[in-house]
């Protein structure tokens, strides 16, 4: 793929960047856990079949359809605070993905964005941490707006700016850059989709193994 035309590149974070796609699942299921393995298990598949959306929604869900209880702050507050606590410590351990700063210096024409279904005050934090900030002069957003709403926002501020290509790993992050006008490529070697190969096909959906192969190809 010549990523030359490209003026902004839009990362997801878990599954294409890090490697963090079971660091979040496990969270979710242990973070459930008090209310037991049937429900929690219940959470997780919810979650693998709705990646990239965002653990406030998720967490709803949970509350709302699972427990079947009314959504209450204390609730949402103690599975947010459980999730939280462990994600940090899993994505300051996850993989960085090979090549992402040689995509970088390849890509000089393009301003690169982070649109995340996870917490942006986490990210950005992690990102500052594991010194991966500075790459992204676009910005890193997350939660808890959702992916629709940041890419709808920095395309009316032209932070955003066409052709624009977003690197993702979930059916939500395809149907988002959809709904913005975005290209967009799956990326499959960190993916949870279980189906991907079939959906891709059906799509018609640009897929690479990840970022480091983009490099060979740009």
């Amino acid at each position: 793929m010549d990523l030359n035309p490209y003026k902004t590149l839009v990362f997801d974070c878990d599954g294409v960047v890090l490697n963090s796609n079971k660091v979040k699942t496990q969270a979710f299921y242990n973070a459930a856990l008090s209310f037991g393995h049937n429900k929690a298990q219940a959470l997780v598949d919810y979650h693998v079949k709705n990646g990239g959306v965002s653990r406030y929604l998720k967490f709803e869900y949970f509350i709302e359809e699972i427990l079947k209880q009314t959504v209450t702050r204390e609730v949402i507050d103690e599975l947010l605070v459980k999730f939280a606590r462990e994600v940090k410590i899993g994505l300051m351990q996850s993989d960085i993905a090979e090549g992402l700063i040689e995509l970088r210096k390849q890509t000089p024409q393009a301003k690169w964005l982070i649109v995340s279904g996870g917490d942006q005050s986490e990210l950005r934090e992690i990102f500052t941490a594991r010194k991966l900030f500075a790459l992204f002069d676009g910005g890193i957003f997350g939660s808890p707006d959702n992916k629709d709403l940041i890419l709808k926002r920095e395309l009316a501020n032209q932070n955003i700016q066409k052709p624009a290509l977003f690197l993702g790993d979930s059916k939500y992050d395809f149907q988002a850059a959809e709904r913005a006008g975005l290209s967009f490529a799956f990326l499959t070697d960190w993916t949870e989709v279980t189906d991907w190969k079939l959906w891709v096909e059906m799509e018609e959906i640009c897929t690479y193994d990840n970022i480091s192969y983009l490099n060979r190809l740009n």
